[in-house]
């Protein structure tokens, strides 16, 4: 007959197995997940956002501009950031000149295009997190600054 610590150790090894596989087949289902999200970005308002005490999933979302120069084929700037600490969350309207600064060192950015890129990046509380982006082109930075 077994003791009661063998029978613990029994139970606990299993539990701990089923736990583990259970884990492992919840990281592998963020695989099936194919997300087709559209954005458009129009600036309105400005919202606030705290995490939530019960530790939903958030997205991280960043606007930036990006544009290419002789040195690098990528540059990019970000312009504005936030969280979206829920579903009901997701659609927002933000008002702000910049939350970051444009800045143009060594004069070279007058009258470049550049893209407006939307970013965002999923992390949840448990399984792979995943990052995607919508860029938007067309737009053209001033001949003249200020």
């Amino acid at each position: 007959m077994h003791s009661f610590g063998y029978r613990a150790n029994a139970l606990l090894t299993f539990a701990i197995t089923i736990l583990a596989l259970m884990c492992a087949m919840a990281s592998l289902s963020d695989n099936l997940n194919s997300p087709s999200p559209s954005a458009h970005v129009q600036v309105l308002n400005v919202n606030w956002f705290q995490k939530q005490p019960n530790g939903n999933d958030e997205v991280f979302v960043f606007l930036a501009a990006e544009y290419e120069t002789p040195k690098n084929s990528l540059n990019q700037i970000s312009l504005w950031d936030g969280i979206i600490p829920s579903k009901e969350h997701a659609k927002f309207w933000i008002h702000t000149s910049n939350k970051y600064r444009f800045i143009d060192q060594g004069r070279n950015l007058r009258g470049k295009e550049f893209n407006l890129t939307m970013h965002w990046h999923v992390m949840p509380k448990t399984g792979k997190m995943f990052a995607d982006k919508i860029v938007m082109p067309g737009y053209r930075l001033p001949e003249e600054y200020r």
